[in-house]
């Protein structure tokens, strides 16, 4: 459960192979201010992507599309017209969603009660049976301002019903790589606890152990936030604040809810780091003998998707901000940890779980699971999440280095 998860870090974003013929790339950016905008999803049928932190994006699909859809929070849905030969380097443009004043009051009550409604309509809104999941997850670490590691793959995800828990779920790596720094200096190492399986543990809708129980949820207070859309349709945004202290720390909350369907599609949480010793056992696993952990940040961002009359994990996204020093030294040293992952692609026909002995524990760091690469066509037909231009010149950077080792 979210509250017990460890150590650094935890992002998914696995992959699906294809027969490359088509690719379909481009960057997002918005239309009135022109800055790009990071984590848009952009869909062709059931393959989808999502932007980098540059806003860019590459599609590889079986067959040129006709068009591609894209959406973000906040912004106009946009259906994109694709003209033959013409399908990379595009220019999209989403614009705004203004919402206007009369629309803010679309529900009165206790948003409590709206929360405790979408919880009983789960069955309803949410697969009904095993699903196979196809994504590309991605891990980084950053000490100050610079990449010390990196690391990618792609992975399977077995989900079962709905209506039942995650104890069947799995996960396995289909391909998967790592770089790490070279320089003796960035041997602090950081190790992800069960990283490509946070898809697993940390879908809050399906994982009611997370946070949608009623002892958990007793711990909050509830307020209403300001309306927003998501793919053209209205969110109800129920704000959630700890209430009273438990023995370990709770999170700052925002649920997005569909307002007609009344499905979750959002949920952003955030780790209340006024006690600094609950977040540290929330996030750490171990560390060296005479090192100091501080907590800064443990943020959390799950979407869901509805698509084919199902709604659906489709992306997360950990973030870790913490300091570490060594005892009696004058200065502390700032690292961040991240971890995405997005669902490119799905199964839901004679689906086959993955068996145990093939699945990756929750108790493994995928760091020593995947072996170092230098290939550059290592991803060639998958989909992946495409690297920012700071992470590409970090990647280049730590390939060279070791070559040069």
């Amino acid at each position: 459960m979210m509250k017990r998860l460890r150590l650094i870090l935890i992002l998914l974003v696995p992959m699906v192979a294809l027969a490359q013929q088509a690719t379909v790339g481009g960057t997002i950016i918005d239309e009135k201010t022109g800055r790009p905008l990071p984590q848009v999803s952009v869909s062709a049928g059931r393959v989808s992507v999502v932007t980098n932190d540059d806003g860019a994006f590459l599609l590889k699909l079986g067959d040129t599309p006709k068009s591609v859809t894209v959406s973000h929070l906040g912004y106009k849905t946009r259906k994109v017209n694709l003209e033959p030969g013409k399908t990379e380097q595009l220019k999209i443009k989403l614009q705004p969603t203004v919402i206007q004043l009369r629309e803010i009051v679309v529900r009165t009550g206790n948003p409590r009660e709206v929360v405790e409604i979408a919880i009983r309509k789960i069955p309803d809104n949410y697969s009904r049976k095993p699903e196979l999941l196809k994504a590309f997850y991605r891990e980084t670490a950053m000490k100050r301002k610079h990449f010390i590691y990196v690391a990618e793959g792609v992975e399977d995800m077995y989900k079962t019903s709905y209506t039942r828990g995650i104890g069947r779920d799995r996960v396995a790596i289909v391909k998967g790589r790592r770089l790490l720094s070279q320089k003796q200096g960035d041997t602090l190492g950081l190790k992800v606890m069960g990283g490509p399986v946070l898809p697993v543990q940390l879908d809050v809708v399906k994982n009611e152990e997370i946070l949608l129980n009623q002892e958990e949820l007793n711990a909050y207070s509830y307020s209403w936030g300001v309306p927003e859309y998501i793919n053209d349709r209205q969110q109800l945004v129920v704000l959630m604040e700890p209430k009273y202290p438990k023995e370990w720390a709770l999170y700052h909350g925002k649920l997005y809810i569909d307002n007609e369907r009344l499905a979750f599609t959002r949920i952003e949480l955030s780790l209340d780091m006024s006690d600094k010793d609950k977040a540290t056992r929330t996030m750490l696993v171990r560390k060296p003998m005479g090192v100091r952990f501080k907590p800064r940040e443990l943020s959390c961002v799950i979407d869901y998707r509805f698509a084919d009359g199902v709604t659906r994990i489709s992306y997360l996204r950990n973030i870790f901000r913490f300091n570490c020093d060594w005892k009696k030294r004058f200065f502390s040293t700032s690292f961040t940890a991240t971890c995405e992952m997005a669902v490119t692609d799905h199964e839901s026909d004679d689906v086959k779980p993955i068996v145990s002995r093939n699945s990756f524990d929750s108790r493994d760091a995928y760091y020593d699971k995947v072996e170092y690469f230098m290939d550059p066509e290592y991803w060639r037909n998958y989909n992946i999440i495409e690297p920012s231009e700071s992470l590409d010149k970090a990647i280049r950077k730590l390939v060279s280095t070791y070559q040069r080792n």
